[in-house]
């Protein structure tokens, strides 16, 4: 399965990140929520980012944080060893993206909830 570290997930119904959870459930991918914003998501806390929580057997993150904001956070993303980085409209980073391409993850910029809502994810 491909267990999916949402990063920037928020408990706030309106955002993407939240129906991306939501989205991933409904399909039967196992998600974990990662962000500031305290709250669950379909019953599930949302981890604390700057706890920087362990997540293990990572097949995806999917980064729906500002790239100003992600600088902070590039040792925890890569220390989780995801195979795939999936950077969402808005959340596009270059740098990041370079920097887990050389250690072999493969990097997409792609929205996630069209990967799910046509079967690519």
């Amino acid at each position: 399965m491909k267990k999916t570290v949402v990063m920037g997930a928020s408990p706030n119904k309106s955002r993407y990140s939240n129906l991306a959870c939501i989205m991933l459930d409904q399909a039967g991918f196992e998600f974990v929520p990662v962000g500031i914003k305290k709250g669950e998501i379909l019953g599930k806390s949302i981890l604390d980012l700057r706890a920087k929580p362990p997540v293990a057997e990572v097949h995806t993150v999917t980064i729906y944080l500002n790239p100003t904001h992600q600088k902070e956070w590039y040792d925890y993303i890569l220390s989780l060893h995801p195979k795939r980085l999936i950077f969402n409209p808005g959340a596009e980073n270059m740098e990041l993206g370079a920097m887990a391409g050389k250690q072999g993850i493969e990097v997409e910029y792609a929205c996630n909830l069209v990967l799910l809502s046509t079967g690519q994810f």
